[in-house]
């Protein structure tokens, strides 16, 4: 068993279930229960008095259940008490550590997030947040080398309607937000299609929005299906974006909502069926944020574009542009609120968005629910959503390109490729290197003809270098990759 290619940064990743040619199952029911054994030790080490509480809870996935009753199994071996919560979000497993009236010492979430039917995994949560990537190896590390043996008394379980409790937290966070004449229902007249993509978020329409008075009629894919078979549960695959858009413009609705497998993702449609994701999204909370704090700093991942600085800034605000992976962003944020600048907001482009006021917790259906106070105070003016991010500019051109390592020692590879960029584009009177930069190398490109910037990046786990291009001109992302390919085709095992 290798026990260490099961990490995944702060989560556990694997292969949980057969039927995928050159894949094999490392993600077992017994190397579950072995990681909730593990998992328990490591809380009792953290936990001076009591026992110890853990709250389980899945998403959608065909593997869900027996790695559910496998952790079970082995969090009470150990002595445990566990709290069988079904199916759940992963932000709900975060909220089942903060329940003021019965918090559990830990919640669990079973998922792989987006990935293929086949994947599955675990993340952790303790009431100080997530668990970082080097919680996660010590605890791999015990599952693999320490002895793990029953505690004198077996712990118990029990079944907790975790979600019951999540959606009334989100609806009467709505209701207060909104403060309507119908206080109860504040999203009266409006009409919300909500795209769960067939994984855990499909509880939002009928628990969340049709109780405070929307009209969810067009939703869709609502229904918990691990095969995923209409859409892979991902605001940020194209075909699921254009999925939900099109849901909206069929229903006439003034908005789409889809979320990912786990509900820590989500992206919003507007009324003529637009995206607003990514840069957009970004923007959108953002100015949300800004009028309640004005001068804040926003947190973002690094490919984050120019055109979204500039609005932040015309906004009032700061902008952090940091590294990619939403653990990175969320502790940034962290980091610079203990040194006293003020950051209210952590987001990545995929759609990981944490508030200072939600704990720094990436949860999509709060962000979703903080949108829908502001989309309904501006529906009752005859505005919407879309009116806030008017102002941003959008590049004429982007594209991503990703780069296989064909060699095992990637990572010293990709930091010679970007240590022999810096110096190539040191040379170049057009080009011109981004400081202060996080990650990788940011180049911005001053020709007329290119007008945008890059960012090449070596990929936080697997043997790949990603390539961010925008520009301002049509053409201009094409001239600027032909460029850079000169710059480093030296570099034969860069493969694209």
């Amino acid at each position: 068993m290798e026990w260490k290619k099961l990490q995944n940064g702060s989560d556990i990743r694997g292969i949980a279930l057969d039927g995928t040619a050159g894949e094999r199952v490392n993600l077992t029911a017994d190397a579950t229960a072995t990681i909730a054994r593990a998992f328990v030790k490591w809380l009792q080490a953290r936990t001076p008095s009591g026992p110890v509480s853990i709250a389980v809870g899945m998403d959608s996935r065909l593997s869900g259940p027996a790695l559910k009753q496998a952790f079970i199994a082995g969090a009470t071996a150990a002595g445990a008490h566990v709290r069988d919560c079904g199916m759940a979000s992963t932000p709900a497993m975060f909220m089942s550590t903060v329940d003021p009236s019965d918090p559990a010492t830990a919640g669990v979430m079973i998922t792989a997030s987006h990935l293929p039917w086949n994947r599955n995994g675990l993340k952790f949560f303790t009431r100080n947040g997530g668990l970082d990537k080097a919680d996660i190896a010590v605890i791999l590390s015990m599952a693999e080398t320490e002895p793990l043996t029953d505690a004198p008394t077996r712990g118990t379980v029990s079944t907790h309607n975790l979600m019951e409790t999540y959606c009334r937290q989100l609806m009467d966070y709505i209701r207060q937000g909104v403060q309507a004449t119908d206080y109860d229902h504040p999203l009266k007249g409006m009409k919300i299609v909500v795209d769960a993509g067939n994984g855990a978020g499909g509880f939002f329409a009928g628990k969340v929005l049709e109780p405070l008075g929307a009209d969810t009629w067009g939703s869709q894919f609502l229904e918990p299906d691990g095969t995923f078979p209409n859409h892979v549960p991902n605001p940020e695959n194209r075909e699921a974006m254009q999925s939900v858009c099109q849901a909206v413009m069929k229903s006439h609705a003034d908005l789409g909502i889809i979320f990912d497998t786990d509900v820590d993702r989500s992206a919003i449609v507007d009324s003529s069926g637009q995206p607003i994701n990514r840069n957009a999204l970004i923007a959108l909370i953002a100015a949300v944020i800004l009028r309640e704090h004005p001068g804040t700093t926003i947190v973002t991942d690094s490919v984050t574009s120019d055109g979204l600085a500039a609005f932040i800034s015309e906004a009032g605000g700061k902008h952090h542009r940091y590294m990619r992976g939403y653990k990175n962003v969320i502790n940034e944020a962290v980091r610079l609120n203990n040194n006293g600048q003020e950051s209210w907001l952590a987001i990545e482009t995929s759609g990981h968005a944490a508030l200072r006021e939600n704990y720094f917790l990436d949860d999509g259906a709060f962000l979703v629910a903080k949108l829908l106070v502001e989309a309904a105070r501006l529906n009752a003016q005859g505005n919407t959503l879309a009116s806030l991010i008017a102002q941003l500019r959008m590049p004429a051109e982007n594209r991503e390109i990703r780069f296989t390592i064909a060699t095992e020692d990637f990572k010293n590879y990709g930091q010679k490729v970007l240590a022999q960029l810096t110096a190539s584009v040191n040379g170049q009177a057009d080009y011109e290197l981004v400081e202060p930069n996080y990650e990788g190398v940011r180049v911005r490109c001053l020709a007329a003809d290119e007008c945008g910037w890059f960012l090449l990046r070596l990929s936080l786990h697997d043997p790949v270098m990603v390539l961010n291009i925008e520009s301002d001109v049509a053409g201009g992302t094409q001239r600027i990759e032909n460029k850079l390919r000169t710059m480093l085709s030296a570099f034969t095992k860069l493969q694209s």
